[in-house]
């Protein structure tokens, strides 16, 4: 078990980097075509709306991180039923983006809770490209080392955890500690500790209160909702934040809405409310 070194990008890792990277038109490789259908490239060049939604991703504009959140939800903003049944909200042309997104990502994320209510494998299936490093952030230790998550498939594995948590995962998974506040890991500190082992683009997958965390702390630079044309009526919403009292308080955030078959992609642009962490800090 590896606890808490800086870690030095393999190979892989720079290979996934590349869909944005050296090579290829306009800045995209191979890979950037990931489950793309070919009638959207043309010249060599991508068509709209392929370069409007991927292309933000390319990198960061407030430091050297791109931080992009992704669920999926009904037209009334559920996640789930009121017994939390959720497989699947999101049709197919939901969830080759999502597949996309983790195609296109050096790291996905999710929380604990998600990894054991759902168990995911967070691989990419539904189109073609390489799967990302998964995470798992785990404040008090409590993911077996049975979850699909930490299987070995040749990816990188690493779980985020407190400095005294106690982990008995796989011995090739990075164990990673992080200072802790509370039961929770402080978004800014979460994505510091993945910036220090190499990675550059980073998908914020869930559950709800994972993402709800990282848009409160300022810590997403792009939010993708993809809506289902479902309504459930009742059970779980796809984020909760504090309350305000007014609506010049809400979060506003430029959009661009695109369709993706019969569900609807909502792209927010939230840089203007992102934290600067450090990393390589971009100056205006």
């Amino acid at each position: 078990m590896k606890s808490g070194s800086k870690a030095r990008r393999s190979a892989k890792d720079i290979r996934r980097r590349a869909p944005f990277e050296a090579g290829g038109v306009d800045g995209f490789d191979a890979i950037s075509w990931a489950g793309i259908p070919a009638a959207f490239r043309s010249s060599g060049a991508l068509f709209s709306p392929w370069t409007e939604i991927f292309g933000p991703l390319r990198e960061g504009t407030v430091d050297d991180l791109m931080v992009v959140g992704q669920f999926g939800q009904s037209i009334d903003a559920r996640i789930a039923t009121a017994s939390g049944h959720s497989h699947y909200i999101n049709g197919a042309a939901g969830l080759a983006h999502l597949h996309r997104l983790r195609a296109l990502v050096d790291a996905v994320v999710i929380g604990v809770g998600t990894a054991i209510a759902d168990d995911p494998r967070l691989t990419v299936r539904h189109v073609t490209g390489p799967s990302p490093a998964r995470v798992v952030i785990d404040p008090n230790g409590r993911l077996p080392a049975t979850a699909k998550v930490l299987a070995p498939d040749g990816v990188r594995r690493l779980v985020l955890t407190g400095q005294h948590a106690r982990l008995d995962p796989p011995a090739d998974v990075d164990v990673v500690r992080v200072a802790s506040r509370g039961s929770q890991l402080a978004p800014a500190a979460i994505l510091t500790a993945l910036s220090a082992h190499g990675f550059r683009r980073i998908l914020i997958e869930g559950g709800a209160d994972t993402i709800s965390r990282f848009l409160v702390a300022g810590c997403l630079d792009r939010l993708h909702v993809v809506i289902a044309p479902i309504i459930i009526g009742a059970g779980p919403a796809s984020v909760t934040l504090p309350p305000i009292t007014h609506l010049n308080q809400a979060l506003r955030a430029p959009m661009r809405a695109h369709l993706l078959g019969n569900e609807v992609l909502l792209d927010c642009d939230l840089t203007a409310h992102r934290v600067a962490l450090g990393v390589a800090k971009k100056s205006t």
